[in-house]
């Protein structure tokens, strides 16, 4: 997806939190091989290699990419880029989930909290929120909460999307015949299937 315009990439801190302990994991499980078995226990290190790797697939790469064009959701193995004129609702009741006509996807990068990120919230997460992230009577979904990750990908999408339909930017009635583009990132499937593959040829032999 081509993006215009200023542009915002969300990438939430708790999941490159995860993909430096991997790192550190890996790297750690590295020097122990070497310090045991000298240059020779390289050949046992593809359980690190894949740990790494899915640190980075899994939790460094993905992001919510949103720019005047649209969203661009980029999860572990594919890309889907939903122009504005696509996009049908917001939804964070399991991660933030674009609806469009087409059918509805879920960021990895902004899943929706558990009961204890919710219980978390506290008054001012609740206010100054875009208008359409409350539901009757000014309630607000915990996946729209100003302290979690979902909800705070989905302020910047629900900004956004405000901005631009005020301006005139967006084209309403659309959304049926709008494309959205989707991605397969072969390379990191394939990269990633060799890798599992030689895992578990190493813990096997």
């Amino acid at each position: 997806m081509h993006h215009a315009g200023p542009t915002d990439v969300y990438r939430a801190r708790s999941n490159r939190l995860l993909a430096l302990l991997l790192w550190a994991l890996a790297a750690l499980g590295l020097v122990v091989t070497l310090v045991q078995a000298g240059l020779p226990g390289l050949r046992f290190i593809a359980p690190l290699a894949l740990m790494a790797y899915a640190g980075w697939a899994l939790f460094w790469r993905p992001a919510v990419v949103v720019s005047d064009s649209g969203v661009e959701l980029v999860n572990p193995a594919r890309r889907i880029g939903v122009p504005w004129e696509a996009l049908a609702y917001v939804d964070t009741k399991y991660a933030l989930t674009l609806g469009t006509a087409g059918g509805r996807f879920a960021a990895w990068a902004a899943p929706a909290p558990g009961a204890l990120g919710a219980r978390r919230a506290q008054p001012e997460h609740l206010v100054g929120l875009p208008e359409n992230s409350y539901g009757p009577e000014h309630t607000v979904r915990p996946g729209d909460l100003g302290n979690t990750v979902s909800g705070q990908a989905a302020i910047l999408v629900r900004r956004r999307w405000t901005e631009l339909m005020e301006r005139g930017a967006v084209a309403a009635g659309r959304a049926d015949e709008t494309p959205v583009s989707l991605r397969i990132e072969w390379g990191i499937v394939v990269l990633g299937v060799v890798l599992v593959a030689a895992a578990a040829v190493t813990i096997l032999a």
